[in-house]
């Protein structure tokens, strides 16, 4: 009983079918129930092919740390002292700072989690360099540029990181230099203190009536937003995920880019650094822009062009910037940008309150203990999701899942392999209230591991199933009944292979069904074993085939009873001995 977890261990609550539990063990929780779209029965593809990577073995130093029960955290930048102290009730922490890319490499294999801000960067040399110890890295702070989550995620290492806590700092940043700006208030003070006195050199603009374009309708966007309405700004907002009537609740129009950038006299930046999001406040964009425009980074530095940015600055399309972050940090000291007389600048202050920090380091100590813990964090950024509720409800059903994806990969034979799988849930909720994620990694957990030399978990099902050529396929059977109990039955099918059963050899799929924990033979069905090669008992008719402990009172403890010909699910025991569910070994 294994439940797939973000970390290297089973959870403790739970054995897997072929290992024993680790007290250190992890869980998995999350925030978003997956969306299936509406309607009686609903398929989504979760996985396609490539080549499969090879599992990196586990270092000694880890398997003693394991065996000594008390895992070590290495925090390679300053963390707030009650993070830090939070820290140290639990593993052992090592602080070691402004550690060089060779020697992070060195430390990593000796640690289990990592503890960083934006100023170590966790490469996929980092990774590596783990050797498969490294079960955690939190990143303290919002942004998760300087982490590779695509190695966290090939490694099975969870991300988390620490999103709110820093969100009211932040957003009051960004107002900060939105209000200097306007009024010119760095400039003056240095003119001032420079023994000058310019008052109609620094004439700046008022904010009421102003229109400020948020590009990115996030925590703190929306919260920037809040704010500069309560100076009197008309607010409009862009932002492909963001939610219309969220925004409509604070009274902010959705626009798209173009218009967002070409209407605006102040622009503030709140988007993550991503591949599509890297330099896109270029040379293009600046010239759709408004002239006279104004614009705030508070979020990442790389989404803006400094060099174009710097451009617009000189030509008069952008009227002033104030920065907060750079594509360099620190900037080079005789950056241009930093030096125009039109720029105001900080060192990345955004989170940096008193209050922040504190709640930063609270924030991600709670997230890299929960999750050395079992108890995976709500921020986990590598993961899918899944609220404690949800995963509280569906604890039964995860053990079940993985059991059913090691039974029907056993009944494969010839060397075809494992291509395509189809899981089929039967429930009375509606699916968009039926979160399955977790259900269809430990159905790949079941199905690979036996096959294979690869670790399985959480974070990583999904990633090894397309490298294995895998294609998990998900159903939805919508039935009547009671939406409180989440499912009814799993039923997991295998396509276009051969089974080890003469009576399958026919049937181009084969597969297994499960049916629901709360059901009255749900006792027995923990018990059942697969059908194993048997003579046929005298006068039974070559159709027979032999079901074990399947729900059937009279038979749970293994005898198994025969039936002839087809066997109708949920039927009743031929002997008398209660109802019986029996898999749907490719003969449903």
């Amino acid at each position: 009983m294994a439940l797939a977890t973000p970390l290297r261990h089973p959870l403790p609550v739970a054995a897997a079918p072929s290992t024993a539990p680790d007290p250190a063990g992890p869980s998995l929780t999350a925030r978003r129930a997956l969306s299936s779209g509406r309607g009686r029965l609903r398929s989504s593809l979760a996985a396609s092919p490539s080549p499969e990577p090879r599992r990196r073995p586990r270092s000694v130093t880890a398997a003693a740390s394991a065996a000594a029960g008390r895992p070590t955290v290495l925090v390679t930048e300053k963390l707030g002292p009650a993070g830090l102290d939070l820290l140290r009730a639990f593993p052992n922490v090592d602080c070691s700072y402004e550690l060089t890319a060779e020697e992070l490499r060195a430390k990593v294999s000796l640690v289990d989690a990592l503890v960083v801000r934006s100023g170590t960067r966790v490469t996929r040399g980092v990774f590596e360099a783990a050797r498969g110890r490294l079960r955690v890295v939190g990143r303290a702070g919002v942004g998760i540029d300087n982490v590779d989550l695509q190695a966290a995620t090939e490694a099975g290492c969870l991300v988390v990181n620490a999103p709110t806590a820093n969100t009211v700092a932040a957003a009051e940043h960004a107002i900060a230099l939105l209000a200097a700006m306007a009024r010119n208030v760095a400039q003056a003070d240095a003119s001032l203190k420079a023994g000058k006195w310019q008052r109609s050199k620094y004439v700046g603009v008022t904010l009421v009536g102003k229109v400020l374009a948020v590009m990115g309708f996030g925590k703190v966007g929306s919260e920037v937003a809040r704010r500069a309405k309560g100076l009197g700004m008309d607010i409009i907002a862009h932002d492909p995920y963001a939610s219309v009537d969220r925004a409509r609740a604070i009274g902010v129009d959705l626009v798209s880019f173009d218009e967002a950038i070409s209407t605006s006299d102040f622009i503030s930046l709140h988007m993550p650094l991503t591949p599509s999001t890297a330099k896109l406040f270029n040379d293009e964009t600046f010239a759709k822009m408004k002239k006279g425009v104004r614009i705030i980074n508070v979020a990442r530095g790389g989404v803006v062009d400094e060099d174009a940015l710097l451009r617009a600055l000189d030509n008069g399309t952008v009227a002033q910037a104030a920065l907060d972050v750079f594509t360099e940090e620190p900037p080079p000291r005789d950056s241009k940008l930093v030096q125009h007389e039109n720029v105001t600048v900080t060192p990345h202050l955004g989170a940096s309150t008193t209050e922040a920090q504190e709640g930063v380091a609270l924030e991600i100590a709670e997230a890299v203990i929960g999750a050395l813990r079992g108890d995976l964090a709500a921020t986990a950024v590598n993961a899918p999701m899944v609220p404690a509720v949800v995963l509280s409800e569906l604890s039964p059903y995860v053990v079940l899942a993985e059991k059913l994806g090691r039974l029907v990969v056993q009944l494969v034979t010839g060397g075809g392999g494992v291509k395509v799988v189809k899981v089929v849930y039967s429930s009375a909720r509606d699916p968009d209230d039926l979160d399955t994620r977790i259900l269809r990694a430990m159905v790949t957990k079941g199905i690979i591991e036996p096959i294979s030399s690869a670790f399985v978990n959480i974070v990583n099902a999904d990633y090894v199933a397309r490298q294995r050529g895998l294609q998990i396929i998900e159903e939805r059977i919508l039935l009547d009944g009671s939406p409180e109990i989440p499912l009814d039955s799993i039923q997991v099918h295998l396509a276009n292979v051969e089974s080890k059963f003469a009576g399958l050899l026919s049937r181009s799929t084969i597969g297994s069904d499960g049916p629901s924990p709360d059901s009255p033979h749900a006792a027995a069905a923990a018990r059942w074993r697969p059908p194993i090669s048997r003579p046929r008992r005298a006068g039974a008719s070559p159709s027979s085939r032999q079901l074990w402990g399947k729900g059937c009172a009279g038979h749970s403890a293994g005898r198994g009873h025969t039936t002839d010909g087809d066997v109708q699910p949920r039927g009743w025991c031929p002997a008398g001995g209660g109802p019986v569910q029996p898999e749907t070994l490719g003969w449903e």
